[in-house]
């Protein structure tokens, strides 16, 4: 059977010897190889993306495609049978022979992706590659929580936290539209200040708050998709009115000297004693040992029973 020239074989006819019988199979029969013009393709949500898968080397006319998806140790078909499978079928289509192309890609579709070729004719039959796709979501509006007043000198904390953007948002946090440092200390503007401000977990903690620290507050969670940011809402910082605290406590404690000393007069002039004790006692004198009284139909008339002795 007469074989077909390539350009490979004047090179192969120049080595000598072993060498030239190593490599004379490999000069005429191709394998398959696979590259990818971007391994790492990053793309926000809902636009579209292109997974480069391209045959560079191939004897094979028509190989095997196939395109499988691994996502949380799992792995499912996309591209199998020359048609779209699983919950990429109505937005994905194949490129020329190989790539992928996604339509309004979603946060689900951040995984790996392996682009398989099955090349009978080639004396490497199989080549694959993987493309890990990131999938950037725009994070939404963060939840803030602010203290509505502190007095002076005591701490605060001020919550923000966003839960749906993709990679995980950075978040600064605002008083009266100028940004906060993450440590007082590093800014002259702020030496009456004392926080620090977690840009990682959105908290920003007061030691202890100044009145200077009044204002309305506001956070910003930001990554490379975009930003968000919540509602201004007011902290207040008020001074606490020790003498005032210690004259009402004695206040309320002269009025409750008062009122008990009023109750211990009310008992001593007789004004608790039970009326309806005292009614008792007066339609039931108390009797004598020995004696037993009856009471005849005449009012206040008594005589003695026969029992009586003297």
């Amino acid at each position: 059977m007469a074989l077909r020239r390539r350009p490979g074989l004047r090179l192969c006819a120049r080595l000598p010897g072993l060498f030239l019988l190593l490599l004379f199979r490999g000069c005429l029969i191709g394998a398959v190889n696979l590259k990818s013009s971007n391994r790492n393709p990053v793309v926000q949500e809902f636009e579209s993306v292109e997974l480069s898968c391209i045959i560079t080397d191939s004897q094979t006319n028509d190989p095997r495609i196939e395109w499988k998806k691994i996502q949380d140790d799992q792995t499912t078909y996309v591209f199998f049978d020359n048609k779209i499978q699983g919950d990429l079928a109505g937005r994905a289509e194949l490129l020329g022979k190989t790539s992928l192309k996604i339509w309004n890609v979603t946060r689900t579709d951040s995984a790996l992706y392996r682009c398989e070729v099955v090349a009978r004719n080639d004396r490497k039959e199989i080549d694959e590659i993987v493309i890990e796709l990131t999938v950037q979501v725009k994070p939404v509006t963060p939840v803030c929580r602010v203290p509505k007043a502190v007095p002076v000198g005591k701490t605060a904390t001020l919550h923000c936290q966003e839960s749906e953007g993709y990679p995980r948002p950075h978040y600064s946090w605002y008083r009266n539209d100028v940004p906060l440092p993450t440590d007082s200390r590093a800014n002259p503007r702020f030496r009456n200040s004392s926080f620090l401000l977690n840009s990682e977990t959105g908290t920003l903690v007061f030691n202890a708050v100044h009145k200077e620290d009044s204002g309305q507050y506001y956070c910003i969670a930001s990554n490379d998709a975009g930003s968000a940011r919540c509602e201004e809402q007011e902290m207040e910082v008020y001074d606490l009115n020790i003498g005032g605290i210690i004259g009402g406590v004695l206040v309320v404690l002269a009025v409750l000297a008062l009122i008990t000393l009023g109750i211990c007069c009310a008992y001593r002039r007789g004004y608790f004693i039970n009326n309806k004790q005292d009614g008792e006692s007066y339609k039931n004198p108390g009797k004598p040992d020995g004696v037993n009284y009856i009471r005849t139909d005449e009012e206040g008339d008594f005589r003695h029973k026969s029992s009586f002795v003297i």
